[in-house]
């Protein structure tokens, strides 16, 4: 059974990211691009005071190899 994915704002979700390896490449309007030395590639959207909805946290952990034990 998965555990269910847990509420992120963009704020922590980009500091998860830093902490994997992943590096602010380029900025557009609200969308943040993150690229890993090893070339994965993913975009967070930046709207404070949101989450970051369970679908498109789930694409971005595919995108950016995350598990849901990252969250803890």
């Amino acid at each position: 059974m998965n555990p269910r994915l847990p509420t992120v704002s963009a704020t922590q979700l980009i500091a998860i990211l830093q902490r994997r390896g992943f590096v602010r490449i380029r900025q557009s309007g609200s969308h943040a691009v993150f690229r890993h030395a090893d070339g994965r590639r993913t975009t967070v959207p930046v709207h404070h005071g949101r989450d970051i909805g369970r679908g498109l946290l789930r694409q971005i952990m595919r995108d950016a190899d995350l598990s849901p034990d990252d969250f803890q």
